[in-house]
């Protein structure tokens, strides 16, 4: 079993930036994909970056050049550093790992960019 904890969400003008974290915990696991996903009230989530146990990454089209994904793997941590937030960027973030096959998500954490 594998716990994640996310945090770094909070509330930012637009033009701002926020840095968030994903730590996960657990006895004896391998993680390979890393990602994090994102949910605007009364939409779909959706992809917002991801990366391979290589440090292979992809971004949607919407964060493509404003956000960066990146891991730690001795630390078992991913981030997502987000710059010139845009209030559309306004959701809840989550991150996702698949874990020797299994998927695991966090709790989510609130993203708010004013105008």
């Amino acid at each position: 079993q594998v716990q994640l904890v996310e945090s770094g969400g909070g509330f930012v003008q637009a033009g701002g930036s926020l840095r968030l974290s994903c730590a996960a915990s657990g006895s004896r696991f391998s993680i390979n994909g890393m990602a994090w996903y994102r949910q605007a009230t009364g939409l779909q989530r959706e992809l917002v970056a991801s990366i391979t146990s290589g440090g292979t990454t992809n971004y949607g089209d919407s964060v493509k050049g404003r956000f960066t994904i990146s891991r730690d793997n001795a630390k078992n941590t991913m981030y997502l550093q987000m710059n010139s937030l845009k209030p559309e960027d306004t959701a809840v973030y989550y991150c996702r790992i698949v874990a020797d096959g299994y998927q695991y998500w966090g709790q989510g954490t609130q993203v708010t960019v004013s105008s």
